[in-house]
């Protein structure tokens, strides 16, 4: 059976704020553990006034907190954007707290606009030309510590941290395989690429002491509820989000609007017709058979799910209808 997951990037609706936003993100990661899900992943981005967890690790540790046995983790951290020592330390405290249960994905862009990303202080280009140096630097300090090794990750050295790499083109794909590591593709937003760079993975995937064969993940937006057309107006906050993004326009989780789409110029409908492909919106029967042919067309050995919607109610049962359909083993 494939391994159904969720990426939350703790949504602020219109109407509320960071901090309910991170205490529904607990709420959802508690259901989705009793619910069967495997894995419960947040996201670095930063200066989005409707995305809560920008400071991910800690983010995560409230969730981890609040959980029991579901794999907590990041999907990723940015780690252009932060040096290789500070990331072990920060996801060597989460595994120290929550032994076996922490994944680490990373990604090589800022999670951000350029602006921000300087806020951030450091060299843009340089940092992304490290990215695979700096990998491999992270790597070493999960290891354990050799005898006057001068400097080491404390908590981190000899840890179980569940390194990812994560991506939107071959260039991932190109690392994950050379360095053996799992993959995981950003295709709910990204999709482009994605048939090419699991093809890629899968051929240059060499065996490592993380990994002995090729292990692919793959993202996708899934929106359910009882009617087809309650879950196309549920979806429509996220088509309204991805749009002001692309706009310039940033902004919290707007509320659904049942004619969203009418009311957008052809550009605007081919963006989220290309950007929002790999979505599977509907009533349960049509989200898992559209998830079913998305699984089928990757071969994925886990599916990660992003659904977004407003209303947390909405969110919680969508997610539960999911589990449903697919028929995940309910927690004890």
């Amino acid at each position: 059976m494939t391994r159904l997951s969720i990426l939350d990037l703790a949504p602020v609706p219109d109407g509320s704020d960071a901090g309910s936003a991170l205490r529904n993100s607990l709420d959802l990661a508690r259901h989705a553990e009793a619910w069967g899900y495997h894995r419960f992943w947040m996201a670095e981005h930063h200066n989005m006034p409707g995305i809560a967890s920008a400071a991910t690790a800690v983010a995560l540790a409230h969730v981890a907190s609040g959980t029991k046995t579901i794999r907590i983790g990041a999907g990723g951290i940015m780690l252009p954007n932060h040096a290789p020592l500070i990331i072990a330390e920060q996801f060597g405290t989460l595994a120290a707290l929550h032994p076996g249960r922490v994944d680490l994905g990373l990604g090589r862009a800022p999670g951000t606009d350029q602006r921000t990303a300087m806020a951030m202080r450091r060299d843009l280009m340089a940092a992304a030309d490290r990215f695979p140096d700096d990998v491999v630097e992270l790597l070493g300090f999960f290891k354990p510590a050799a005898p006057g090794q001068p400097i080491r990750a404390v908590p981190g050295a000899g840890l179980d941290v569940n390194v990812w790499i994560l991506g939107s083109s071959l260039y991932g794909a190109q690392l994950a395989a050379l360095l053996g590591l799992p993959y995981a593709f950003a295709s709910h937003f990204a999709p482009q690429a994605l048939d090419d760079a699991i093809a890629l993975y899968r051929e240059r995937f060499q065996p490592s002491e993380y990994l002995a064969e090729p292990y692919v993940m793959v993202a996708c937006n899934v929106v359910t509820a009882e009617s087809g057309a309650e879950a196309a107006e549920l979806f429509t906050s996220q088509q309204q989000a991805f749009v002001n993004l692309r706009s310039g326009r940033p902004g919290l989780l707007p509320r659904p609007k049942a004619d969203y789409l009418s009311t957008l110029d052809p550009s605007a409908l081919r963006l989220l017709e290309h950007t929002l492909s790999c979505s599977f919106i509907g009533t349960p029967a049509e989200a898992k058979a559209g998830l079913d042919g998305f699984i089928a067309r990757t071969r994925a050995d886990e599916v990660i799910v992003s659904g977004p919607v407003h209303d947390h109610g909405a969110r919680l049962r969508s997610f539960e209808l999911l589990s449903d359909a697919v028929a995940l083993p309910r927690a004890a």
